[in-house]
C-alpha cells in the first residue's frame, strides 16, 4: 500500500510554515478534551496506527499515561524514560500494518481481526484526525461511528469493527459481503441488500442463514440486527417473493417445512418452563425436552436461546455438549461450562423458575438473562453431544453488558462475576428491597454482628445465587492512630486468592562477541524474578564461561537500533517477555576508551507503484564493540568493522539451509544453551586483544557514514577522516558484495525474552498449594495510598491495616486464582502451577464462625487459560456426577479426560461442591420454602 509523502509543512492562513512539536501536542490536546466534552451517538472518530501513532506521541512529548494504564503496546513501552534518540519527527500516517488486504472491498477498508485498543490502534476524534491529516498526510483514513450501548449504565462506544455478513442469493447461489452496523436495523439491511442486488424490497426475504440453516425470517421492522443475535461472518439468505411465494434456485417454495424449525419463547407458564413433560420428583425428563413437535435434524449444530432447535437422539445422555465458539468466546464457552455443571445450579434450571423472576428489580433484565441462560442449559442438557451455538445468549449478555460486545478476547472470570451476579438480580424473590442502614460492630460479639449483617443481606437479596453461592467475610480494620477497630461482615460470590509469585523466571538473551571472535549466541538463563539486571549479567556471565578480563554489556533492541542500555540495578520487571534484549561481551572498560555502535541498513525493493525503486532501512541486530585509541581515522574504524563480522565470513562458514540458521537464534522449550557452545570456553587464557590490534593485511572496504546521536544526519567516513568522542555511532550500508561476503542471517531474527505457548507444563519445582495461597489472601496488611480508610475515631483518612477471615463458606466456593498482575507499565501473567486438592479440601480451620460443621469439598470443574495476555485460549475440565468421570471442554469438542491430567498450570477458576448429605434435596426444599412463602 503507497502512503503519500506529506511533506514538512502545514497551511497556517495562508502560509506554509512548520508546526512546533509543543504547538502540535497542545491543539491536539485541546480539541481531544472539547470532544470528550461532547460525546453523543454518531460522532465520528479515525482509526489510527498505535505503531505511528506512539511515534508521533514521542516527538510531542505527550504524557502517554492513559494507554499506559490500560494495556501497553510494545510501542507505548518505549514511552517510558524516552530519550533524545527517539525523537525525530514521524513520517506520514502510516495505516498500513492494521489494514487486512485480504478483506477490504470497495471504498471501505477492512482492519485486521483481533487488534486491540491502546496496543495495535488508538482512537482520535474526527477534528484531531484532520488537524494530523493536514500536518502530515498519509492514511488511509479509517472513520468509524460511535454508538451507544448497555441496558441499564448506558456507555458510549466507537464501533470499530462492523458487522460482516455473507449475503448468499437463492436464485444463483452467488455471494456478496455486507458490511453494516450491528445496531443497524433489519430494515436498513433489507434497504442494503435490495440496493446491492438491484430487487424490489416489497419482493424481498431475508434469512437468517446462521450455519446454513435457515434460523429465522428476519422481518422488516426497527429491531437492530445485534438484538436478531447476527453474528460476524455469518450467512443470511436472500430469497425473492413470485406470486407470494419464495423462490429458490430449485423452483421450490424454500420455505418447505423450516419455518417449523423456529422455536417458541419458552412458555413462562406454571406448569413447566422446560417446555416439556414434568415428572414425579419436578425435574423435566433429559432428552425430549423440545420434542413437543417431534421434530428432528442430522445436523451437527443447534441453537440456543430462541432459535432453530434439534432434539437428542433417545438414550443419549445429557451434559455432554459443545459450545460453538462465535468468535473469541472461548472465554465465555469456558465458564458456562462451569456453570451448567453446578448440580444445585442444573437442578434449579430443569425446574419451573418462573415464580422467581423478578421483573420489577431495576438492577435486573427483566429475567431476560435468566430465561436466556435457563434456555441454554436446557439443550446442553438434553441434546446429547450435539454442538450448541449460545448466540441468543451472546445477544442478551452484549446488550445488558456491553463490555462483552464484540468480537475480542475476555476474561472468563469477568464473565462469571457479571453472569452470577445478573442471574442473582433477575431471579431476586425480593420484589422491594427494604432499606437498612449499616451499624457498627461497637464491641458486640462477633456472632451477633454477622448474624446480623446476614439477616440484612437476605432481606434485599434472596435467590437461588445467595442460596448456594454466597459466603461471608470478617474483615477488621485497625487504625494506626487510635487504634481504633471496625469489623464488618460482608457476602461475597467467589474468593480470589493472590498467587505468591513463582520466584524465578526464564530469559533468553542473545550474546555478541565485541571482538568479532566468536558467532552469536542465544542462551536461556534463569533468574529471580524481582532480582535486578546486575542478576542477569551474572547469570549470563556463567553460562557463556565469561573470563575475568571481560564484562558483559545488556542492551534493549527496537526497530533494529539500541533503545537504551540496561543498568546493573534496573528492575527485571521492566523487561517484558516479547522485548529483545542483547549482550555484548566486551574487554573491562579502562581510561581512554572509545565506544562504537554499528547500526545496519539494507537495500530494499518498495512497492512497485512508487516513484522510488529501492530504499533503505534499519535492518539487523547493531553491534558495539571497544577501541582503545582517544583519537581514531577511518582506517581503524574500517579494520574495526572487518573484524567484528568475520566470523559471518562466507569462506570460514559455509551456506546454511535456513532452518539451520533459525536453529542458531531459536531453542527448543526449555532447553539450555551449552556452555562450550561455539567453543567459547574452549579459549582457554588466551587474552583478549583490542579488535585494533589484528593487524590485516588487506582492509576491506565498507559504506561508512557516521551519524548523529538520533542515527540521523549521515556522513560518509574516508580513510582519513578523524573521528573524536567517547561514543561513535556508525552507519553501516550493506551491499550486494556485502551479502555475498557475510551471512547476515545471524544478526536476523533476535529471539524473545521468553516465548509463551499453548503447552502448558506441570513445573512442580515451583509449585505453590492452594492453602499457601488463601493464607496470603487472609494475611494482615496496610491499605495502600489510594485506598484510606476514614477512620470515625480520629475524624481522618487513615492507612490502616486490614485483616480477612472467612465466616460462612457457601455449598459452591469459587475459587479465582490471580494469574494476572498489573503495574503502571506492565501486565504479567503468572503461570505458576498451583497444586490445588481434587478431593477432600478441609477448609474447616478457615472459618471463624466456630459453627461446628465440616467445610470439606470437592473438585467439579475448572475454567482454564493457555497462553499469554491479550489473548490466548478457555478450555474447560467438568466431572459428570453420577458418572464420577471428567471430561474437557474445549469449545465444540469434548472428551474424556484422565482426573490425574485435570491439574495443570493453566487452572484458573476452580469450582468446588461442599460434601454434604443431599444437597440437590436440601436446595430443593429450601427453594420451594421460598416460593410458598
Amino acid at each position: 500500500m503507497t502512503i503519500p509523502d506529506s511533506g514538512f509543512m502545514m497551511d497556517n492562513g495562508g502560509s506554509c510554515l512548520p508546526v512546533p512539536p509543543d504547538e502540535e501536542r497542545r491543539v491536539v490536546e485541546e480539541l481531544t478534551n472539547k470532544s470528550e466534552d461532547n460525546l453523543k451517538e454518531g460522532n465520528l472518530y479515525y482509526v489510527v496506527s498505535n505503531r505511528w501513532y506512539s511515534g508521533w506521541q514521542r516527538y510531542v512529548g505527550q504524557n502517554t499515561d492513559q494507554y499506559l494504564a490500560d494495556e501497553p503496546s510494545l510501542d507505548s513501552q518505549r514511552l517510558k524514560g524516552v530519550s533524545s534518540e527517539m525523537t525525530e519527527r514521524p513520517g506520514p500516517i502510516d495505516n498500513s500494518d492494521i489494514i487486512s488486504d485480504e478483506h477490504s472491498e470497495g471504498d471501505h477498508l477492512e482492519l485486521r481481526r483481533m487488534l486491540e485498543e491502546g496496543r495495535d490502534y488508538v482512537l482520535v476524534p474526527q477534528q484531531v484526525w484532520e488537524k494530523l491529516f493536514g500536518w502530515y498526510k498519509g492514511g488511509p483514513a479509517l472513520p468509524r461511528k460511535m454508538i451507544l450501548q448497555g441496558y441499564h449504565n448506558k456507555s458510549y462506544s466507537v464501533e470499530v469493527y462492523l458487522l460482516c455478513l455473507k449475503l448468499i442469493d437463492s436464485r444463483d447461489n452467488s455471494q456478496s459481503i455486507i458490511r453494516i452496523s450491528r445496531k443497524a436495523s433489519t430494515h436498513d439491511l433489507y434497504e442494503k441488500v435490495s440496493m446491492l442486488r438491484k430487487v424490489d424490497m416489497a419482493k424481498v426475504h431475508i434469512w437468517d442463514y446462521f450455519n446454513e440453516h435457515k434460523a429465522a425470517l428476519l422481518h422488516r421492522s426497527n429491531k437492530t440486527l445485534e438484538e436478531e443475535s447476527l453474528q460476524m461472518d455469518q450467512d443470511i439468505r436472500l430469497e425473492m417473493q413470485v406470486d407470494g411465494v419464495s423462490q429458490s434456485r430449485n423452483g421450490m417454495d424454500s420455505t418447505r417445512n423450516d419455518l417449523a424449525l423456529v422455536a417458541l419463547e419458552p412458555s413462562r407458564s406454571s406448569m413447566t418452563i422446560a417446555g416439556g413433560p414434568t415428572m414425579s420428583n419436578g425435574h423435566s425428563s433429559g432428552y425430549n425436552f423440545y420434542q413437543r413437535s417431534g421434530l428432528s435434524s442430522s445436523s451437527s449444530h443447534t441453537e440456543d436461546g430462541y432459535d432453530a432447535i434439534i432434539s437428542a437422539n433417545k438414550g443419549e445422555r445429557g451434559g455432554l455438549a459443545g459450545l460453538q465458539n462465535l468468535g473469541n468466546t472461548c472465554f465465555m464457552n469456558s465458564a458456562i461450562q462451569c456453570l451448567v455443571h453446578t448440580t444445585p445450579i442444573v437442578e434449579y434450571f430443569l425446574q419451573d423458575y418462573t415464580e422467581d423472576i423478578n421483573m420489577e428489580n431495576p438492577l435486573g433484565m427483566r429475567g431476560e438473562l435468566a430465561l436466556a441462560f435457563g434456555d441454554l442449559l436446557r439443550k446442553l442438557w438434553s441434546s446429547g453431544r450435539t454442538t450448541i451455538a449460545p448466540r441468543a445468549f451472546k445477544g442478551k449478555l452484549a446488550r445488558f453488558a456491553p463490555q462483552f460486545s464484540g468480537y475480542n478476547q475476555h476474561d472468563s472470570q469477568e464473565l462469571l462475576a457479571f453472569l452470577l451476579d445478573g442471574l442473582h438480580e433477575d431471579l431476586n424473590r425480593v420484589k422491594k428491597k427494604p432499606y437498612i442502614e449499616a451499624k457498627d460492630s461497637d464491641g458486640r460479639p462477633d456472632q451477633e454482628v454477622a448474624d446480623e449483617s446476614w439477616k440484612y443481606h437476605e432481606a434485599r437479596n434472596d435467590s437461588i445465587i445467595v442460596d448456594v453461592c454466597q459466603g461471608q467475610y470478617k474483615s477488621t480494620l485497625v487504625c494506626p492512630a487510635c487504634s481504633k477497630i471496625s469489623i464488618t461482615f460482608d457476602p461475597f460470590m467467589y474468593l480470589t486468592l493472590p498467587l505468591p509469585s513463582s520466584v524465578t523466571r526464564t530469559m533468553i538473551v542473545t550474546v555478541f562477541y565485541g571482538d568479532g571472535s566468536g558467532l552469536p549466541m542465544p542462551f536461556t538463563v534463569t533468574v529471580l524474578k524481582h532480582g535486578c539486571c546486575k542478576d542477569l549479567t551474572q547469570a549470563l556471565g556463567a553460562a557463556c564461561c565469561l573470563r575475568a578480563d571481560e564484562c558483559l554489556l545488556l542492551a534493549e533492541v527496537y526497530e533494529h537500533r539500541i533503545y537504551r542500555y540496561l543498568e546493573n540495578s534496573l528492575d527485571l520487571s521492566s523487561i517484558k517477555d516479547d522485548d529483545y534484549i542483547v549482550a555484548y561481551r566486551l574487554p573491562k572498560v579502562g581510561a581512554g576508551r572509545t565506544k562504537v555502535e554499528i547500526t545496519h541498513r539494507w537495500l530494499e525493493r518498495v512497492a512497485p507503484d512508487t516513484f522510488k525503486g529501492h530504499e533503505r532501512k534499519f535492518s539487523g541486530t547493531p553491534l558495539v564493540m571497544y577501541l582503545s585509541k582517544d583519537s581514531l581515522c577511518g582506517e581503524d574504524i574500517f579494520g574495526a568493522v572487518g573484524k567484528v563480522l568475520s566470523p559471518l565470513t562466507r569462506a570460514y562458514s559455509p551456506p546454511r539451509s535456513s532452518s539451520e540458521k533459525e536453529s542458531s537464534f531459536v531453542l527448543k522449550d526449555g532447553e539450555e544453551s551449552s556452555s562450550s557452545s561455539n567453543g567459547q570456553c574452549g579459549r582457554g587464557n588466551d587474552e583478549m586483544e583490542d579488535v585494533e590490534d589484528e593487524s590485516s593485511s588487506e582492509l576491506p572496504s565498507f559504506q561508512l557514514s557516521l551519524v548523529d546521536d538520533r542515527g540521523l544526519n549521515p556522513k560518509p567516513i574516508h580513510r582519513d577522516t578523524v573521528i573524536s568522542g567517547q561514543t561513535v555511532k556508525i552507519m553501516l550500508d550493506w551491499t550486494e558484495r556485502e551479502r555475498e561476503l557475510y551471512d547476515a542471517n545471524y544478526l536476523m531474527d533476535l529471539p524473545e525474552v521468553h516465548k509463551s505457548g499453548f503447552t502448558v507444563k506441570k513445573t512442580r519445582q515451583e509449585a505453590i498449594s492452594l492453602f499457601s495461597c488463601l493464607d496470603a489472601f487472609l494475611k494482615e496488611e496496610p491499605l495502600g495510598p489510594d485506598d484510606m480508610w476514614y477512620c470515625p475515631g480520629c475524624k481522618e483518612h487513615r492507612q490502616a491495616t486490614k485483616k480477612l477471615d472467612l465466616w460462612k463458606l457457601p455449598d459452591i466456593l469459587v475459587v479465582h486464582l490471580k494469574r494476572f498482575s498489573y503495574s503502571r507499565y506492565l501486565k504479567n501473567k503468572l503461570d505458576t502451577f498451583v497444586n490445588f486438592p481434587i478431593h477432600n479440601l478441609d477448609l474447616t480451620k478457615y472459618v471463624k464462625s466456630n459453627d461446628g460443621q465440616s467445610y470439606v469439598y470437592e473438585l467439579y470443574a475448572i475454567s482454564n487459560h493457555y497462553g499469554g495476555l491479550g489473548g490466548g485460549h478457555y478450555t474447560a475440565y467438568a466431572k459428570l456426577i453420577d458418572e464420577n468421570r471428567w471430561y474437557h471442554f474445549d469449545d465444540s469438542h469434548v472428551s474424556p479426560v484422565g482426573e490425574a491430567d485435570v491439574k495443570t498450570s493453566a487452572a484458573y477458576l476452580l469450582f468446588y461442591q461442599r460434601v454434604k448429605t443431599d444437597l440437590g434435596v436440601r436446595m430443593g426444599e429450601t427453594s420451594r420454602s421460598h416460593m410458598s412463602s
